[in-house]
């Protein structure tokens, strides 16, 4: 594959053209993304794609009766991927090797969910951590504020507040300028793990 470093083996690909087939529908086909990239949650995922499905900046290939799709966001962290199946006694495993899934890979242009997703597990969960907390991207609004959850030590902990306020918001919007802000979701009613 030429624009796209991406390995499928070929006896991923048979095995995958065999799924499609049994999916009885016409022109179906298989799409490669990377949910939570460039975090330490990051999972590489392949789904069948109907007609339809396919996204208009998605990455397009053809393979030996086989079309497949690719996310552009994901593009970066599939670099170097590579499917392959494999039989064994118990039928057979498809197995998918990203080891760019979880770097990050952030430049301006980045999408603004990576960018912060970069700035919390690189800037702000090292500090968090000392005191067995973390805090997560769960998404951004329309009108530019992060959605966060904390967990660890920080959920339930009384100086979460101080935290968001002073250290979370203000590094986010000093790195990510056209941030408005950042909310918590968190349930902080739960102790059970609170550093304070």
């Amino acid at each position: 594959m030429s624009e796209l470093n991406v390995t499928i083996t070929d006896s991923a690909q048979e095995y995958l053209r065999d799924l499609l087939k049994k999916q009885d529908c016409e022109g179906i086909g298989v799409r490669m993304f990377v949910s939570n990239p460039g975090t330490p949650h990051a999972e590489t995922c392949i789904a069948y794609s109907r007609p339809g499905e396919e996204k208009e900046d998605d990455l397009t290939i053809e393979l030996n009766g086989l079309k497949a799709y690719f996310e552009a966001r994901s593009l970066p962290y599939l670099e170097d991927a590579r499917v392959d199946y494999a039989e064994d006694k118990m039928g057979g495993q498809l197995t998918i090797r990203a080891p760019n899934s979880r770097m990050p890979k952030i430049t301006d242009d980045s999408p603004i969910e990576d960018r912060i997703n970069y700035v919390l597990y690189n800037e702000v969960n090292p500090g968090l951590a000392s005191h067995g907390g973390e805090v997560s991207l769960v998404e951004v609004t329309d009108e530019h504020f992060a959605v966060l959850r904390f967990g660890g030590g920080c959920q339930g902990c009384g100086m979460v507040d101080m935290t968001l306020k002073e250290g979370v918001e203000k590094t986010l919007c000093e790195k990510i300028p056209e941030l408005a802000g950042v909310k918590d979701i968190t349930d902080h009613t739960d102790r059970s793990q609170a550093y304070y």
